[in-house]
């Protein structure tokens, strides 16, 4: 069986979690407020993901589409497990159509669609096809490039002289409202929610111990590492073109300028994207792959890599004819039909469900 270490595993977090926000902005909603929104999403974060570990203990060794037929009985679990595998793809499918928003409208304005994206699914095929080890090994040798970047843009736009601190001013002048407008149930489920899927490659890290540690730190600093990229959003931009840009970070970036040497870094920008979607991507197929094959008592994942890419590929060219409908459907769609479900209230009931049962086993004992 394929094994990753802790760090190879904390990086995997990261990118996974701070995912297309480099780009979009994360709880744009509540405007100038949107990094306290950040913050308030990223401790209801580690709470739901604390959760999440204690269910992996409450189940060990088994995978996030294990633990409903282990706990609530194959009639009921096994067709609860098969909405994770369905909506691991249909994600999937988004992170394409993210890509298709920004590529055209930012790099490569000539280049049609179904190259960027394909080249993006063959790539991440061939690392989900080589085993959750090869991915885990590509996300330790990517964190620190990334984290250079991630250092050398903020450098940069402080000595840009583009930050304006009164832009940030006052904190809460619309008060709470809009903020927990942000948080629930858009920034709750888009990013931290959505960490459940890591539950899938939980059984192949080597050391559980440091398990809970690595993923509740990894957590964090995303959460503070997309805080402060609205944080320089907001006092670069301004609170209204921060709301209402589609790609506020880019824009962010392309307003960096030190003298006239350093400037027009999009493709940095754009390089950091890449990075983190393609992580995503890779965890989504492999998450996807991975539970058909448990869920049909398949011995190898690997059959199904072509077809689940295909379907990816498929959903991210046809799920939505532009970038306003994409972005319409994550914002306001699938947090309210499918991933509060999904992300909160199936795993808290099996929470407590797997809570009783142990508690009963230990009587009986």
């Amino acid at each position: 069986m394929n094994k990753i270490s802790n760090f190879q595993l904390f990086a995997l977090v990261a990118f996974y979690q701070i995912g297309t926000t480099v780009i979009f902005g994360f709880s744009s909603e509540a405007g100038r407020a949107a990094w306290i929104s950040v913050l308030i999403c990223t401790l209801i974060g580690l709470l739901i993901n604390y959760i999440y570990l204690k269910l992996y203990s409450l189940n060990p060794g088994l995978s996030l589409v294990e633990w409903y037929p282990n706990q609530f009985g194959k009639w009921l679990g096994t067709p609860i497990s098969w909405m994770y595998t369905i909506q691991f793809l249909y994600v999937g499918g988004r992170i394409i159509g993210d890509l298709r928003s920004l590529i055209p409208n930012t790099l490569l304005p000539n280049t049609p669609h179904i190259v960027t994206s394909l080249v993006l699914i063959l790539v991440a095929s061939y690392a989900v096809f080589s085993g959750i080890e090869v991915i885990g090994r590509l996300g330790e040798l990517f964190i620190p490039f990334i984290s250079i970047i991630s250092i050398l843009i903020v450098v940069l736009i402080f000595s840009s002289d583009i930050i304006h601190l009164q832009y940030l001013k006052p904190f809460l002048g619309k008060g709470w409202k809009d903020i927990w407008k942000a948080v629930f149930p858009l920034g709750i489920t888009q990013t931290f929610g959505q960490s459940i899927e890591l539950a899938m490659i939980y059984p192949f890290v080597n050391n559980k111990n440091k398990l809970t540690r690595t993923v509740l730190i990894a957590t964090l600093l995303s959460g503070i590492f997309i805080s402060a990229l609205d944080f320089f959003a907001v006092a670069v931009l301004g609170e209204t073109i921060f709301s209402r840009s589609i790609f506020p970070m880019f824009r962010l970036v392309r307003l960096i300028k030190i003298g006239e040497f350093i400037q027009n870094l999009d493709a940095l920008n754009v390089l950091l994207f890449l990075t983190t979607a393609f992580f995503k991507i890779c965890i989504h197929l492999y998450s996807g792959v991975r539970g058909i094959q448990q869920l049909t008592y398949t011995k190898s994942h690997r059959i199904f890599v072509i077809p689940a890419a295909a379907i990816i590929l498929y959903l991210g060219m046809s799920m939505a004819s532009n970038s306003t409908e994409h972005i319409e459907a994550g914002l306001k769609i699938m947090p309210y039909n499918l991933w509060l479900l999904l992300f909160y209230i199936l795993p808290i009931i099996l929470f407590i469900v797997s809570l009783i049962r142990k508690k009963l086993s230990i009587d009986k004992c």
